[in-house]
Protein backbone atom coordinates (compact mmCIF):
# COMPACT_ATOMS: atom_id res chain seq x y z
CA UNK A 1 0.00 0.00 0.00
CA UNK A 2 2.39 2.54 0.57
CA UNK A 3 5.27 1.63 -1.90
CA UNK A 4 2.08 2.27 -4.48
CA UNK A 5 1.26 4.89 -2.80
CA UNK A 6 5.10 6.56 -3.36
CA UNK A 7 5.19 5.19 -6.86
CA UNK A 8 1.59 6.84 -7.95
CA UNK A 9 3.11 10.40 -6.51
CA UNK A 10 6.65 9.72 -8.92
CA UNK A 11 4.68 9.07 -12.46
CA UNK A 12 0.91 9.55 -11.88
CA UNK A 13 -1.92 12.09 -10.47
CA UNK A 14 -1.86 12.57 -7.13
CA UNK A 15 -4.37 14.05 -4.46
CA UNK A 16 -4.51 13.96 -0.62
CA UNK A 17 -6.62 15.47 2.28
CA UNK A 18 -5.17 17.01 5.37
CA UNK A 19 -7.54 16.43 8.62
CA UNK A 20 -6.38 18.15 11.56
CA UNK A 21 -6.59 16.37 14.96
CA UNK A 22 -9.58 17.33 17.40
CA UNK A 23 -8.73 18.96 21.38
CA UNK A 24 -10.53 15.78 22.21
CA UNK A 25 -10.07 12.20 23.26
CA UNK A 26 -11.25 11.22 19.88
CA UNK A 27 -10.58 10.97 15.97
CA UNK A 28 -14.20 9.58 14.93
CA UNK A 29 -16.09 12.67 14.35
CA UNK A 30 -13.16 13.58 11.53
CA UNK A 31 -13.40 9.95 10.38
CA UNK A 32 -17.40 9.91 10.04
CA UNK A 33 -17.09 13.13 8.26
CA UNK A 34 -15.00 12.08 5.63
CA UNK A 35 -16.87 8.67 5.32
CA UNK A 36 -20.18 11.00 5.28
CA UNK A 37 -18.89 12.71 2.02
CA UNK A 38 -17.68 9.48 0.44
CA UNK A 39 -14.00 11.45 0.54
CA UNK A 40 -12.23 8.30 1.27
CA UNK A 41 -12.80 7.45 -2.73
CA UNK A 42 -12.08 10.49 -4.01
CA UNK A 43 -8.42 10.67 -2.76
CA UNK A 44 -5.55 8.54 -2.63
CA UNK A 45 -4.14 9.53 0.67
CA UNK A 46 -4.51 11.67 4.09
CA UNK A 47 -2.00 13.74 6.22
CA UNK A 48 -2.56 14.48 9.78
CA UNK A 49 -1.29 17.80 11.93
CA UNK A 50 1.04 17.66 14.70
CA UNK A 51 -0.09 19.87 17.21
CA UNK A 52 -0.27 22.94 14.79
CA UNK A 53 0.49 26.71 16.50
CA UNK A 54 1.63 24.70 19.57
CA UNK A 55 -2.11 24.09 20.90
CA UNK A 56 -3.10 20.61 22.19
CA UNK A 57 -4.90 18.49 19.44
CA UNK A 58 -4.91 14.63 19.53
CA UNK A 59 -1.76 12.75 18.65
CA UNK A 60 -1.13 12.75 15.02
CA UNK A 61 0.24 9.03 14.88
CA UNK A 62 -2.80 7.74 16.56
CA UNK A 63 -4.87 9.70 14.62
CA UNK A 64 -3.15 8.40 11.48
CA UNK A 65 -3.79 4.64 12.43
CA UNK A 66 -6.99 5.55 12.90
CA UNK A 67 -7.46 6.52 9.02
CA UNK A 68 -5.26 3.77 7.53
CA UNK A 69 -7.20 1.32 9.30
CA UNK A 70 -10.70 2.85 8.53
CA UNK A 71 -9.69 3.73 5.12
CA UNK A 72 -6.94 1.43 3.83
CA UNK A 73 -5.32 4.18 2.59
CA UNK A 74 -1.85 5.77 3.41
CA UNK A 75 -1.38 8.63 5.67
CA UNK A 76 1.34 11.19 5.68
CA UNK A 77 2.18 12.05 9.46
CA UNK A 78 3.09 14.97 10.34
CA UNK A 79 6.09 15.63 12.91
CA UNK A 80 7.30 18.35 14.27
CA UNK A 81 10.62 19.21 15.82
CA UNK A 82 9.02 21.32 18.51
CA UNK A 83 7.71 18.78 20.83
CA UNK A 84 10.55 15.90 20.15
CA UNK A 85 13.84 15.36 21.42
CA UNK A 86 16.12 13.04 19.00
CA UNK A 87 15.47 9.74 21.72
CA UNK A 88 11.57 11.03 21.52
CA UNK A 89 11.61 11.35 17.40
CA UNK A 90 13.37 7.89 17.19
CA UNK A 91 11.60 6.12 19.58
CA UNK A 92 7.97 7.46 17.44
CA UNK A 93 9.38 6.33 14.13
CA UNK A 94 10.25 2.76 15.70
CA UNK A 95 6.87 2.11 16.77
CA UNK A 96 4.74 3.87 13.55
CA UNK A 97 7.45 1.26 11.78
CA UNK A 98 5.35 -1.47 13.07
CA UNK A 99 2.11 -0.31 11.92
CA UNK A 100 3.02 0.49 8.82
CA UNK A 101 2.88 4.60 9.63
CA UNK A 102 5.47 5.39 6.87
CA UNK A 103 5.18 8.15 5.35
CA UNK A 104 6.02 11.09 7.46
CA UNK A 105 5.68 15.21 6.71
CA UNK A 106 8.83 16.66 8.98
CA UNK A 107 8.26 19.95 10.30
CA UNK A 108 10.17 22.36 12.30
CA UNK A 109 7.12 23.33 13.55
CA UNK A 110 5.34 26.54 15.08
CA UNK A 111 6.63 28.61 17.49
CA UNK A 112 5.92 27.26 21.45
CA UNK A 113 5.10 30.75 22.25
CA UNK A 114 1.91 30.33 20.31
CA UNK A 115 0.95 27.64 22.25
CA UNK A 116 -2.73 27.65 23.91
CA UNK A 117 -0.99 25.32 27.64
CA UNK A 118 0.73 27.62 30.46
CA UNK A 119 4.47 28.07 29.84
CA UNK A 120 5.12 25.81 27.04
CA UNK A 121 8.78 25.71 26.34
CA UNK A 122 9.68 23.99 22.83
CA UNK A 123 12.82 21.26 22.19
CA UNK A 124 14.03 22.18 18.83
CA UNK A 125 16.84 20.01 18.61
CA UNK A 126 17.44 20.81 15.44
CA UNK A 127 15.28 21.97 12.47
CA UNK A 128 13.19 19.57 10.04
CA UNK A 129 16.41 18.91 7.79
CA UNK A 130 17.20 16.94 11.48
CA UNK A 131 14.39 14.69 10.99
CA UNK A 132 15.53 13.88 7.78
CA UNK A 133 18.46 12.81 8.63
CA UNK A 134 17.53 10.46 11.05
CA UNK A 135 15.03 9.10 8.83
CA UNK A 136 17.66 8.36 6.11
CA UNK A 137 19.96 6.25 9.45
CA UNK A 138 16.71 4.61 9.53
CA UNK A 139 16.79 3.66 5.96
CA UNK A 140 20.41 2.65 6.42
CA UNK A 141 19.74 0.45 9.33
CA UNK A 142 20.89 2.17 12.00
CA UNK A 143 19.57 4.76 14.01
CA UNK A 144 21.30 8.30 14.86
CA UNK A 145 24.26 7.32 16.71
CA UNK A 146 25.10 4.91 14.19
CA UNK A 147 23.77 2.11 16.38
CA UNK A 148 22.74 -0.59 13.98
CA UNK A 149 19.30 -2.25 14.20
CA UNK A 150 18.97 -6.07 14.73
CA UNK A 151 15.67 -5.74 12.53
CA UNK A 152 15.85 -3.27 9.35
CA UNK A 153 13.17 -0.83 9.47
CA UNK A 154 10.49 -0.94 6.70
CA UNK A 155 11.83 1.80 4.50
CA UNK A 156 10.29 5.16 5.75
CA UNK A 157 9.43 8.03 2.92
CA UNK A 158 9.79 11.61 3.93
CA UNK A 159 8.08 14.39 3.25
CA UNK A 160 8.63 18.07 3.60
CA UNK A 161 7.33 21.46 2.92
CA UNK A 162 8.21 25.16 1.41
CA UNK A 163 6.51 28.53 0.66
CA UNK A 164 4.39 28.85 -2.13
CA UNK A 165 5.78 32.70 -2.10
CA UNK A 166 9.25 34.47 -1.64
CA UNK A 167 10.68 37.67 -2.41
CA UNK A 168 13.93 36.30 -2.82
CA UNK A 169 12.78 33.40 -4.91
CA UNK A 170 16.31 31.96 -5.03
CA UNK A 171 16.15 31.55 -1.48
CA UNK A 172 12.90 29.42 -2.00
CA UNK A 173 14.97 27.88 -4.08
CA UNK A 174 17.94 26.66 -1.80
CA UNK A 175 15.46 25.54 0.83
CA UNK A 176 14.04 22.76 -1.95
CA UNK A 177 17.66 21.78 -3.29
CA UNK A 178 18.25 21.04 0.97
CA UNK A 179 15.24 18.91 1.52
CA UNK A 180 16.25 17.48 -1.72
CA UNK A 181 19.36 16.80 -0.65
CA UNK A 182 18.31 15.21 2.68
CA UNK A 183 15.90 12.61 0.74
CA UNK A 184 12.59 14.13 0.04
CA UNK A 185 10.20 12.36 -2.08
CA UNK A 186 7.88 15.03 -1.78
CA UNK A 187 7.80 18.77 -1.21
CA UNK A 188 4.60 19.77 -0.45
CA UNK A 189 3.97 24.24 -0.54
CA UNK A 190 1.75 26.22 1.02
CA UNK A 191 -1.56 27.15 -0.63
CA UNK A 192 -1.10 27.73 -4.36
CA UNK A 193 -3.98 30.30 -6.27
CA UNK A 194 -2.43 30.69 -9.26
CA UNK A 195 -1.19 28.85 -12.31
CA UNK A 196 1.70 31.29 -12.87
CA UNK A 197 2.29 30.74 -8.89
CA UNK A 198 2.52 26.83 -9.66
CA UNK A 199 4.81 27.34 -12.66
CA UNK A 200 7.60 29.24 -10.72
CA UNK A 201 7.59 26.83 -8.35
CA UNK A 202 8.38 23.69 -10.60
CA UNK A 203 10.60 26.21 -11.85
CA UNK A 204 12.21 26.27 -8.57
CA UNK A 205 12.04 22.77 -8.52
CA UNK A 206 13.99 21.79 -11.29
CA UNK A 207 16.69 24.34 -10.50
CA UNK A 208 17.00 22.69 -6.49
CA UNK A 209 17.31 19.46 -7.96
CA UNK A 210 20.32 21.35 -10.48
CA UNK A 211 21.35 22.94 -7.29
CA UNK A 212 21.76 19.42 -5.18
CA UNK A 213 23.42 17.70 -7.85
CA UNK A 214 20.39 15.56 -8.05
CA UNK A 215 18.98 15.96 -11.65
CA UNK A 216 17.86 12.11 -11.62
CA UNK A 217 16.05 12.68 -8.50
CA UNK A 218 12.72 11.78 -8.00
CA UNK A 219 11.35 14.30 -5.50
CA UNK A 220 8.24 15.79 -6.34
CA UNK A 221 6.53 18.96 -5.75
CA UNK A 222 2.79 19.09 -4.00
CA UNK A 223 0.93 22.12 -4.42
CA UNK A 224 -1.13 22.99 -1.27
CA UNK A 225 -4.32 24.10 -1.69
CA UNK A 226 -6.95 25.61 0.79
CA UNK A 227 -10.42 26.80 -0.99
CA UNK A 228 -11.55 30.32 -0.12
CA UNK A 229 -15.23 30.86 0.37
CA UNK A 230 -14.60 33.91 2.53
CA UNK A 231 -13.27 37.21 2.10
CA UNK A 232 -11.85 36.72 6.56
CA UNK A 233 -10.26 33.99 5.14
CA UNK A 234 -8.45 35.53 2.55
CA UNK A 235 -7.04 38.53 4.39
CA UNK A 236 -6.14 36.06 6.96
CA UNK A 237 -4.13 33.74 4.79
CA UNK A 238 -2.43 37.21 2.62
CA UNK A 239 -1.54 38.82 6.08
CA UNK A 240 -0.69 36.09 8.71
CA UNK A 241 0.57 33.26 6.88
CA UNK A 242 4.27 33.80 5.37
CA UNK A 243 4.76 32.52 2.57
CA UNK A 244 1.51 32.21 0.70
CA UNK A 245 0.13 34.88 -2.05
CA UNK A 246 -3.48 35.30 -2.45
CA UNK A 247 -4.05 37.35 -5.69
CA UNK A 248 -5.56 40.68 -5.70
CA UNK A 249 -8.20 40.18 -7.92
CA UNK A 250 -9.95 37.48 -5.05
CA UNK A 251 -9.41 40.08 -2.69
CA UNK A 252 -11.51 42.40 -4.92
CA UNK A 253 -14.32 40.17 -6.21
CA UNK A 254 -14.82 38.66 -2.14
CA UNK A 255 -15.05 42.38 -0.60
CA UNK A 256 -17.42 43.11 -3.22
CA UNK A 257 -19.63 40.15 -2.67
CA UNK A 258 -19.82 40.51 1.25
CA UNK A 259 -21.13 43.98 0.47
CA UNK A 260 -24.15 42.11 -1.46
CA UNK A 261 -24.72 39.04 1.35
CA UNK A 262 -23.17 36.55 2.78
CA UNK A 263 -24.59 33.70 0.35
CA UNK A 264 -23.17 35.72 -2.38
CA UNK A 265 -19.81 35.58 -0.82
CA UNK A 266 -19.85 32.21 -0.19
CA UNK A 267 -20.64 31.65 -3.78
CA UNK A 268 -17.61 33.72 -5.39
CA UNK A 269 -15.55 32.24 -3.07
CA UNK A 270 -16.24 29.03 -4.44
CA UNK A 271 -16.31 29.75 -7.97
CA UNK A 272 -13.28 31.32 -7.50
CA UNK A 273 -11.33 28.21 -5.48
CA UNK A 274 -12.96 25.87 -8.36
CA UNK A 275 -11.33 27.44 -10.87
CA UNK A 276 -8.16 27.49 -9.87
CA UNK A 277 -8.17 24.20 -8.70
CA UNK A 278 -8.81 22.95 -11.54
CA UNK A 279 -6.83 25.40 -13.50
CA UNK A 280 -3.76 23.78 -11.27
CA UNK A 281 -4.69 20.43 -11.53
CA UNK A 282 -4.09 21.06 -15.65
CA UNK A 283 -0.20 22.33 -14.93
CA UNK A 284 0.72 19.79 -12.23
CA UNK A 285 -2.18 17.31 -10.97
CA UNK A 286 -0.57 16.57 -7.59
CA UNK A 287 -2.63 18.29 -5.20
CA UNK A 288 -2.73 18.53 -1.14
CA UNK A 289 -6.04 19.62 -0.36
CA UNK A 290 -5.92 21.40 2.94
CA UNK A 291 -9.85 22.79 4.71
CA UNK A 292 -9.77 23.35 8.75
CA UNK A 293 -11.87 19.71 8.28
CA UNK A 294 -14.28 21.48 6.08
CA UNK A 295 -14.87 18.37 4.50
CA UNK A 296 -18.24 19.54 2.85
CA UNK A 297 -16.42 21.78 1.44
CA UNK A 298 -14.01 19.72 0.07
CA UNK A 299 -16.32 17.02 -1.55
CA UNK A 300 -18.33 20.08 -3.09
CA UNK A 301 -15.10 21.08 -4.81
CA UNK A 302 -14.22 17.70 -5.79
CA UNK A 303 -17.38 17.12 -7.49
CA UNK A 304 -17.25 20.16 -9.74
Amino acid sequence: MIDSFIEKLKYDTFLTLETTPMHEPTFEPIIEKIAQFGLDKKVDGFSTTDNPLARLKFNAFFGALKLQTRFTKPVITTMSMRDRNKVALQSDLLGANAYDLRTILCLTGDPASASDQPAVKGVFEGNSTLLLEIIQCFNAGIDYSGKPFKTQPKPIYPFAVCNAHANTPKNLMKKMATKIEHGAVGIITQPVYSVENATMLLELLKDAKSAANKEQSHTQLILGFFPIVKLRTAQFLAAHVPGIYVPPLWMEKLAKAKKISEEEEKKVGFELSRNAFLALKKVHPKIHMMSANNFELVADLLQS
